[in-house]
């Protein structure tokens, strides 16, 4: 007798299920996104869960579990090993996503090429590129080939029957979106086929203390692609992206059960692949010989370091009907709310000009201690005075006008005076109590003081 089918629809973008299909995911607001999905039957639902049929979990007391430190395994590049935490921790699950040709399998195999070379055994599974590809982008990055060990599969359980034979530590899946397991009804790439093909490999990743490295692909809004489940599933998930000038690339962190979120990594792609940047905020701040206003220079904080960067401000005559507002690199409706503390608290009035704000090299600020430099900025091409190359400013702007301080103030004060600033504007409660050499510091607690001490610079 055959067995029953359950079938769901779920949206790929927000993983919402409905009992029916519709052109629209009421959820999201996406269109044409929700996916018929088969479940199978209630035994072949329960196998694919566990991950191996027949297997039983065995039940422990919390005072029980092992709490020894997660053991790590460095990559040889320590901007990877920066955004993961420290390192590879034995049995975790890595999803690292970006668009195409932004370098995602060269990380890869130069991080295993240099894992292998330690004499760690690592298994790269290709299921998108032949082994000819692969052997000939390790040959151009001249990498040691003799000791990485290449599979052509797409089937997790053929992959598992592999690993079972030849027990690696690392092991690459390239990419996720092509993997398909027997337990799920569909094509390839589908929703139920992705997660699925996600959660096999994670629990055998679990059972095994396998560390595994799974390639995602983004959909065209520069999203993860696949179902939202695929991210709860992993243990880490990083995105690879690349500055506006697609000179250097981008490593950041958007979800880590075993570092910071939001930690950020930079490379520079070159002939011989991806090259790691050692000091990024040299990166972004290749400002021009003659200074002009509008430009200024904040720091921020990006996982568990400083980052130098430059934030310019064009203030002009409105055109047309309606002044225009545009942010490129932080919340745009936060440069409004600026704008409005700035008339109320310091008195200049900006409401009939066109303001465009840019965060230089493509950073996409987070956080709100670039308030005081977007303020000074905006103030500084308004009035077209120019803020010299040497000062840099930090701090967030509550709506009554007040500097508030922001964490780790300390830290950006002596990364900024390593670099060669010498004033520093920055909010009164991060003054240290002592005082550090070759910088001169301004605390200022309202924002019409910051303005004033902006002017005498």
């Amino acid at each position: 007798m055959s067995k029953k089918v359950k079938i769901a629809y779920v949206c790929d973008q927000c993983g919402a299920d409905y009992p029916r299909w519709g052109g629209q995911c009421t959820s999201c607001g996406e269109w044409n996104t929700i996916k018929e999905v088969r479940l199978g039957s209630a035994s072949t639902e329960r196998t694919s869960r566990s991950g191996y049929a027949g297997s039983r979990s065995e039940v422990k007391l919390l005072a029980d579990v092992n709490l020894t430190q997660a053991e790590r395994i460095s990559t040889g590049i320590s901007e990877f090993d920066r955004v993961l935490g420290g390192g590879i921790v034995c049995g975790s699950v890595v999803l690292i996503g970006g668009a195409p040709g932004a370098g995602k399998s060269t990380l890869l195999l130069q991080a295993i090429a240099n894992i292998a070379d330690r004499g760690v055994t690592v298994l790269y599974v290709s299921g998108e590129e032949s082994l000819q590809q692969i052997a000939e982008r390790a040959l151009r990055l001249k990498l040691p080939a003799d000791k990485i060990m290449m599979l052509m599969e797409t089937s997790v359980q053929r992959i598992c029957d592999v690993l079972d034979e030849i027990k690696p530590q690392i092991l690459v899946i390239d990419s996720i979106q092509v993997m398909h397991t027997q337990e799920a009804d569909s094509a390839p790439g589908s929703v139920s086929q992705v997660r699925e093909s996600a959660s096999y490999l994670t629990q055998y990743a679990k059972k095994h203390q396998v560390s595994i490295f799974m390639v995602g692909h983004v959909t065209k809004d520069q999203s993860l692609a696949g179902p939202m489940t695929l991210s709860h599933i992993v243990d880490t998930q990083v995105m690879l992206g690349s500055t506006d000038d697609a000179r250097f690339r981008v490593l950041r962190a958007d979800k880590n059960r075993f570092g910071s979120v939001g930690e950020l990594g930079f490379f520079a792609m070159d002939s011989a692949g991806l090259r790691e940047v050692k000091n990024p905020s040299a990166m972004f701040l290749n400002r021009a010989e003659k200074p002009s206003s509008g430009s200024v220079v904040t720091v921020l904080w990006e996982g568990t370091r400083p980052l130098l960067v430059e934030i310019q401000a064009l203030v002009t005559e409105c055109q047309y009907g309606n002044p225009r507002r545009l942010a490129v690199g932080f919340d745009q409706n936060r440069l409004a709310m600026l704008l409005a503390v700035l008339h109320r608290h310091g008195g200049v009035f900006t409401a009939q000009d066109e303001i465009y704000a840019n965060v230089v090299g493509g950073i996409k600020v987070t956080e709100t201690s670039s308030d005081l430099a977007i303020v000074i900025g905006v103030v500084s091409s308004l009035k077209d005075r120019v803020i010299p190359h040497d000062a840099f400013f930090f701090g967030e702007i509550g709506l009554s006008g007040e500097i508030r301080p922001v964490a780790n103030g300390h830290a950006r004060l002596n990364d900024a005076a390593k670099h060669g600033f010498k004033k520093a504007i920055i909010p009164k409660a991060n003054v240290p109590k002592n005082a550090i050499k070759g910088l001169q510091i301004y605390g200022v607690a309202t924002l019409s003081e910051a303005l004033d001490i902006a002017a005498e610079l």
